[in-house]
């Protein structure tokens, strides 16, 4: 692996949906509720990456305007999704950018999903990279984080992911990182996340739509 920079060692990738049309297996919840849900899960997954020392930007891929103008607020660097029907093309496409904005820097693709995550959990698993490295969910079969230097950044992200990864010569990091882990697709999931703590804009969104 290509040795990181002092100055920004890590440029976080999140690829995330438009809000309207994520977390579908939140079903149980209104239309509208889950739109807002979707994007406070992804603001503040963007909020802790961004305070994790180490991470040079944060890249975040998507194809809605809207979301984008308040991720730019943010302080997130945005990108068009140009292949939105395959998550690992999008991310694929997402290094080669970070490739020529930081090109000292390593790419780490970041699930949009992780309302907990702190800064500590995600400075734990990026000490740990060397090589292709990747950091399996709660639920033991998917996969939360990947990276690779631009060079051999392949991600293979979707169904038994944790151990596409596992074929395709990636390390997985064991850290104590529940925040890292803990990514919400459904209810129990929420609930957990509820329990464990979530970031601002989730609390925000989950306490007004609950009075």
């Amino acid at each position: 692996m290509t040795p990181p920079s002092p100055a920004g060692s890590f440029v976080v990738i999140v690829p995330a949906k438009p809000p309207a049309r994520a977390k579908s297996r939140l079903d149980v919840l209104p239309a509208a509720r889950r739109r807002d849900l979707a994007a406070a899960f992804a603001r503040d997954t963007v909020a802790a990456a961004r305070r994790t020392p180490g991470v040079a930007a944060v890249l975040v891929v998507t194809d809605d305007f809207r979301f984008a103008a308040d991720l730019r607020t943010d302080g997130c660097e945005v990108i068009p999704d140009g292949v939105s029907e395959d998550l690992n093309a999008t991310l694929r496409q997402a290094a080669a950018e970070a490739a020529r904005r930081w090109p000292d820097a390593v790419p780490v693709a970041l699930c949009a999903d992780l309302p907990c995550l702190v800064s500590d959990d995600l400075a734990a698993a990026l000490a740990e990279v060397d090589g292709p490295s990747f950091v399996r969910d709660a639920a033991g079969s998917g996969t939360t984080m990947y990276a690779a230097a631009h060079t051999a950044f392949d991600p293979a992200f979707g169904h038994e992911s944790a151990a596409l990864h596992l074929t395709h010569g990636a390390r997985e990091i064991v850290v104590a990182a529940s925040t890292l882990r803990l990514d919400v697709d459904e209810p129990a999931d929420l609930a957990r996340a509820l329990e464990l703590g979530v970031g601002a804009h989730t609390a925000r969104v989950w306490e007004a739509q609950t009075q």
